[in-house]
């Protein structure tokens, strides 16, 4: 099936990088303050915003960025809606969830070709924005020269939850991307840190609309033929978009990791410094809310803390007393209790509450 596309727009400046924000997951490894019909993007985890507000608004300069299109299934599309600045925002309503490949490639058949995408997740935490942008300009330089682009996060410690980059040659503005590398154990982790040339794969991601949609079409060819079908005859609903229902759902869903990244030619990173995290789980967030206030031990003022060292409390009224702990997380929300240690964070999703939310 040749490529075709729709966009929004008839007319662009060639400089400006249009948003593509991802809204996608439950959250389950947040339980119990994340719900599937509430999940972490929609929250106020760190400060006043929540996550998906701060992701609209690190990318709202109009002189570098194009009004925002979010990608979401359709029992968040009134959240977005709520939460969303001002205007100019659209909204591709998923008939199903799929992974990132179909969702960036549904973004990609709905803009001009030779739009320049910016594809960033909904639930990420970025404290230094002035270092996102300078990072999301020297990525947009690479990608009008022909490179997918991928922002590497400059590791602070031997992270065993992330995906790892391998960068290789240099290019003006960034690296060629040697490899990429799965989760690895924490001995790897350190002689990755040692090395020095290995970066976090924070999925966040650069390229050419049209490029992106021809790769995939090169590597993935029965998604991109279904995509493309699914925009084709999906219908515009005010500022939604709704992809066909039934050419969609023959979709077998993969990452753009796997679908093109992995297999592209192209494949490019810029470094990005800019004290990320992706809020992955309880101890995640600890550590967002520690680099950004020096503290030891984090709690509301309800709280009473005696003889404590790194523990964090999260509740939305009942008064919370410790003695004597450390290392240790206790959210209360509604009438859910949970306790753990920063060790078991990531397990929290496996939770029958969190499961069965």
């Amino acid at each position: 099936m040749p490529i075709q596309w729709r966009y929004s727009c008839d007319i662009m400046s060639a400089n400006i990088i249009h948003p593509v924000i991802l809204c996608g997951g439950s959250g389950t490894r947040l339980w119990p303050k994340s719900r599937k019909d509430k999940p972490k993007p929609f929250l106020p985890l760190l400060g006043t915003r929540t996550l998906f507000r701060a992701a609209c608004e690190r990318a709202s300069d109009p002189a570098q960025f194009a009004a925002p299109m979010v990608v979401a299934g359709p029992a968040h599309v009134d959240l977005i809606e709520a939460q969303a600045p001002a205007s100019g925002l659209s909204i591709i309503v998923e008939p199903a969830a799929r992974n990132t490949a179909p969702a960036i490639a549904l973004a990609a058949a709905r803009i001009d070709p030779d739009a320049i995408m910016l594809v960033c997740p909904s639930d990420h935490h970025i404290a230094d924005e002035a270092a996102f942008t300078a990072a999301a300009a020297s990525a947009a330089a690479i990608a009008r020269a022909g490179r997918l682009v991928a922002f590497g996060i400059t590791p602070d410690r031997p992270e065993t939850g992330y995906g790892y980059i391998k960068r290789g040659e240099a290019l003006e503005n960034g690296f060629v991307i040697e490899r990429f590398v799965e989760k690895p154990d924490l001995a790897r982790a350190k002689a990755f840190l040692a090395d020095g040339g290995y970066a976090w794969n924070g999925g966040i991601f650069v390229f050419r609309a049209g490029q992106l949609l021809e790769e995939l079409s090169e590597h993935r060819p029965a998604m991109a033929e279904a995509v493309l079908a699914s925009v084709a005859k999906g219908r515009e609903e005010g500022t939604r978009f709704h992809p066909d229902a039934e050419e969609f759902a023959a979709i077998e869903g993969d990452s753009i990791d796997y679908a093109v990244m992995e297999n592209t030619q192209n494949a490019a990173m810029v470094p990005a410094s800019m004290g990320w995290s992706d809020i992955g789980d309880w101890a995640a967030l600890q550590d967002a809310v520690n680099a950004e206030t020096d503290g030891n031990n984090h709690a509301p003022e309800n709280t009473e803390l005696v003889d404590c060292r790194k523990v964090m409390i999260v509740s939305d009224g009942p008064r919370v007393s410790a003695i004597g702990l450390e290392d240790i997380i206790i959210v209360v929300h509604g009438d859910e209790v949970l306790v753990t240690h920063r060790s078991g964070a990531q397990k929290v999703g496996k939770l029958d509450g969190a499961s069965n939310q």
